[in-house]
């Protein structure tokens, strides 16, 4: 099961790193492996994403912690933060990368990023029009349980008046994106680049 998690993130990684968005060893990417107790496979610590074997996966607990005492890698420093986001939000696949239009639009409105009127919106299950849709932004730190209690106060789940959002920009470093599997955190991480990409361009 490891192997096949390392195989599909490898593969993920090296679509992501052609599009400029994992550059060097930065990014990581995660899948479930288990939900009792929940388990993740996450890309290990200081490789280039763009040459990825199937092998270069670290599993991690609910803590984001090394899962495995005789696997002596470091799991990604981020390894807590996409453990708390697929306990949180029920996802099964969790992508953080260093895209610069995310990081842009992170610092240009720290508040959040506004969209409306893009067709492109419903990819992340929303209206192409008559909505407004916000990326939640949220401040870098570099401890993941900070980060974690700040996710907790930008995400809300989906309701008639707030809709979920499955992405998050971290402001000065990159966004995640999360989905059922790897191929709609795929989707949900492309899509939300492109509607910053576009935002940053025409603001």
């Amino acid at each position: 099961m490891l192997h096949a998690a390392g195989a599909a993130l490898a593969d993920e990684a090296r679509r992501f790193s052609g599009f400029g968005w994992m550059r060097g060893t930065s990014g990581n990417l995660s899948l479930v492996v288990d939900r009792d107790p929940l388990l993740l496979a996450v890309t290990a610590s200081g490789l280039d994403k763009s040459e990825l074997t199937p092998a270069d996966v670290v599993l991690v607990d609910a803590h984001g912690a090394a899962a495995d005492s005789s696997d002596p890698r470091r799991p990604s420093a981020e390894s807590g933060l996409h453990a708390h986001i697929a306990a949180r939000t029920g996802a099964n696949a969790v992508y953080h990368v260093h895209a610069m239009d995310a990081v842009i639009a992170g610092h240009r409105w720290p508040g959040g990023v506004e969209l409306r009127d893009l067709e492109m919106l419903k990819g992340i299950g929303h209206l192409a029009h008559d909505e407004t849709v916000v990326i939640p932004v949220i401040q870098n730190h570099q401890e993941m349980a900070v980060e974690a209690g700040r996710f907790d106060e930008v995400y809300l789940p989906a309701t008639a008046e707030v809709p979920e959002v499955p992405a998050m920009i971290v402001a000065g470093h990159g966004m995640y994106a999360w989905g059922t599997d790897r191929l709609q955190a795929r989707h949900h991480l492309e899509i939300v680049e492109w509607l910053l990409r576009f935002t940053v361009a025409t603001a």
